[in-house]
């Protein structure tokens, strides 16, 4: 009797066993470095914005090209550059964090990186085609419709965003099932680490808010397509709607941004101030409410379209409100600090440059918050610094705290401290040198879009 000999599977190794790679560990790095170069493309885009804009009359790029760095900076940074970096740290920590040994679905993470990374190059192979998006990151009607936007610099943008959301409702479904079933036993959702419970709200927000800019995006390439008339001011429509879909969705996108930073700083500040975190009930039940709030504030970035009197006020206190559990979460973390043993290590720094940048970010958004104050602000530079103090002094400045916090576990070495240092106050000098006159620019006059 003869036997059929099978042979053992053999792991694949090089490139290829990171190209069918389903572990967690790298798939959280293949998204960690994806991001970081997407990031660095952003910041070329936003360089030569600036030199375009060092002095006035500069013919360095023409008219169209700066709408397209323009379009192509923000939503490079916004939807290639900070969520794929958070998602790089809910990949590699959120399994460790729980007991975990991967996510519940691996496979469906692999596909998830996959398809971003192949949304984020059909988004940038715009810029050899011809083809980038000229719009603004917010898309507003009727300027990327087909009347006034004859390219297919729209309809790429569509697609790579379409393509984006599916990647991201992925990964959002695997990490809701990974943390609410795949815990170690004893670990209940009180004990969660701080950085996974953001993690959960997170993907708890995408899961519902990317539904919201499918359904617009899907209308706006209907218009375009085949001349359907959702936002055709002609036909009657009113393109005040896209705002509406668009911001439903756009601010929800901010606690996106901004929660997982806020996780990882729940993380970073109890270490190196050698306390427990104050108040981790709380702190969770802030993270919760702002999200659930976030659904309810969407309208201040339209105080200036006519939405009347009463709704310019509702969604003034709404706003307003929606900065009090974010106040507590400052306060909390301040209250982890006070009396605490404070190492100054780089992880520290960056932390706490977060804080303190994102406060500023805070009160310029309680300023937006007034509608009369933000119909004198509304379009400037003031907004500019508003959402870079927020997204680079908030999201980012988090982001590099967890990334020198966690470098060890990533990479099995020690990061070099006095190269860390330099690097923190070189960013926190040139985020500040940057963005802060620019507060000044807006309140005199400078238009957001030039």
């Amino acid at each position: 009797m003869t036997t059929l000999a099978i042979p053992r599977p053999v792991h694949p190794t090089g490139i290829w066993s990171w190209i069918t790679t389903i572990d967690h560990k790298r798939i959280g790095v293949l998204y960690g470095v994806t991001a970081f170069l997407m990031f660095f493309s952003g910041g070329l885009e936003a360089f030569l914005i600036r030199v375009q804009l060092a002095r006035p009359e500069q013919n360095l790029i023409t008219p169209e090209i700066f709408n397209q760095l323009f379009t192509m900076h923000a939503t490079t940074m916004i939807f290639l550059g900070v969520m794929p970096l958070s998602a790089a740290f809910f990949n590699f920590v959120v399994p460790l964090q729980i007991g975990a040994r991967d996510v519940a679905f691996p496979r469906l993470n692999a596909f998830s990186y996959w398809t971003f990374l192949g949304g984020a190059l059909l988004l940038k192979i715009s810029w050899f085609t011809h083809s980038a998006p000229n719009g603004g990151w917010f898309g507003y009607s009727p300027l990327t419709g087909i009347t006034y936007n004859l390219g297919h610099g729209i309809d790429v943008w569509i697609i790579s965003l379409q393509v984006l959301g599916i990647a991201s409702l992925a990964a959002s479904f695997n990490f809701i099932v990974t943390i609410l079933n795949m815990r170690a036993p004893g670990m209940s959702l009180m004990r969660l680490p701080l950085f996974t419970w953001m993690t959960m709200v997170t993907a708890i927000l995408l899961v519902l808010a990317f539904p919201v800019i499918t359904v617009a995006l899907i209308e706006l390439y209907f218009d375009r397509a085949f001349g359907m008339n959702f936002f055709n001011v002609a036909a009657g429509a009113n393109p005040v709607l896209w705002q509406h879909l668009f911001w439903v969705f756009g601010h929800p996108e901010v606690y996106i941004l901004i929660l997982p930073a806020m996780g990882i700083v729940s993380e970073i500040l109890p270490v190196f101030s050698k306390k427990p975190l104050f108040g981790y009930a709380t702190v969770v039940l802030a993270g919760v409410i702002i999200a659930f709030m976030g659904w309810m504030v969407w309208s201040h970035h339209m105080f200036t379209v006519g939405l009347g009197p009463v709704a310019n006020s509702v969604f003034t206190v709404t706003t307003m409100l929606i900065a009090v559990p974010t106040g507590i979460k400052v306060f909390n973390w301040m209250g982890t600090m006070w009396g605490g043993s404070i190492s100054y290590k780089t992880p520290m720094l960056f932390a706490i440059a977060f804080v303190s940048m994102f406060v500023i970010g805070g009160i310029s958004g309680v300023m937006h918050a007034v509608a009369a104050s933000d119909a004198q602000q509304q379009d400037t530079y003031f907004i500019v610094a508003h959402i870079h103090y927020v997204l680079f002094g908030g999201a980012i400045f988090a982001i590099l705290a967890g990334t020198y916090y966690w470098y060890p576990k990533l990479t099995g070495r020690m990061y070099d401290e006095k190269l860390g240092q330099w690097h923190f106050w070189l960013m926190f000098i040139g985020q500040n040198v940057t963005f802060f006159p620019m507060h000044f620019t807006g309140m005199n006059g400078m238009p957001r879009r030039i």
